[in-house]
């Protein structure tokens, strides 16, 4: 269940409570007039269920409502209502397996933003990973996975294209680009002045390190496991069930492989840089390309569901008449 707060001009109140009125999936429905000050309208909520809320958001757009008022949507972690049970059940789908749009692109442009926040954990990230390649340690190695940032942007490639939002994905490579440029740059700088310290012997990092060798060493299985592990991200994303996020972070080989790129560098580790530059392109460019097409598949389906929605509505209503 989706809570639904509306702040509308007065000229636009009845629209809109045509719309969710008329809806079935709505079961409860207020009005509060002349309690908005900015815009200076009305107050409007309902409770709606998740699965037809692409639907009632693309009408309320219809109207301009998002021009001149606002839309907002919470999700409703306990509720007790038979009204509101009974529109879960006539409304077709799951409320789990349901994709609302609007909050997948609002994601994806809050984790596209390239602030301090994102380059600080970038270059942590690849920082610890960097330790974790010397000590050969594959707890650190995990660490350094879940620390990193970057799936909110490679999952907002695939959102852009799905959405067809050009800006979006010009953020989202911008971000990326950017984000591991700076961290492998600064991580770069951080070897480079523990090798002048005496901290990191040169065989630490040209040296056999069995643990870890997986992150430089790329093979067929890297481009499955970043395959699937997008696959199952975008589906924690989307859905009102996240728990497979953390799986999601520790299954791809991005931030280590960018911690060896530095380490490689500063050593001039020239084997450990090319395989470990091929195993980012490689785990990069399987997350992007599953992430696309784990959404785009998500946005034929409930496209499909959307009509069935509006082929029984029309139908209620011809036996209403």
């Amino acid at each position: 269940m989706l809570h639904l707060r509306v702040m509308a001009p007065a000229e636009l109140t009845d629209d809109v409570l045509t719309v969710l009125g008329s809806d079935d999936a709505v079961s409860g429905l207020a009005v509060l007039r002349g309690s908005a000050i900015r815009p200076e309208g009305d107050v409007i909520l309902a409770d709606l269920a998740r699965e037809a809320a692409n639907d009632i958001i693309d009408r309320l757009r219809a109207t301009g409502l998002h021009h001149h008022g606002s839309i907002e949507l919470e999700p409703v972690q306990t509720w007790m209502s038979l009204s509101g049970y009974l529109a879960e059940i006539r409304t077709p789908g799951y409320s789990a397996d349901s994709v609302v749009w609007a909050d997948v692109t609002q994601k994806s442009y809050e984790e596209t933003e390239l602030n301090w926040t994102y380059l600080s954990f970038m270059t942590l990230a690849t920082i610890l990973a960097g330790i974790a390649i010397v000590v050969d340690s594959q707890i650190l190695v995990i660490g350094a996975m879940v620390l990193g940032p970057e799936f909110g942007a490679i999952a907002a490639l695939g959102v852009a294209l799905v959405r067809r939002r050009l800006a979006l994905f010009g953020r989202a490579v911008a971000t990326l680009l950017a984000g591991f440029a700076a961290a492998i740059f600064l991580a770069f700088f951080a070897a480079l002045g523990a090798r002048l310290l005496g901290w990191i012997p040169p065989e630490a990092v040209t040296g056999e390190r069995p643990d870890t060798a997986f992150i430089y060493t790329p093979d067929r299985w890297s481009f499955v496991v970043a395959l699937i592990a997008a696959a199952a991200g975008v589906l924690s994303l989307t859905s009102a069930k996240s728990g497979a996020l953390v799986g999601v972070f520790i299954s791809v080989t991005t931030v280590p492989a960018a911690g060896n790129i530095a380490l490689g560098l500063a050593f001039g580790a020239w084997p450990a840089v090319w395989g470990s530059a091929l195993q980012l392109v490689v785990n990069l460019a399987g997350m992007a390309l599953a992430g696309w097409a784990t959404l785009a598949l998500q946005n034929i389906v409930w496209s499909r569901i959307s009509l069935r929605r509006a082929r029984t509505a029309a139908r209620a209503r011809r036996r209403m008449l």
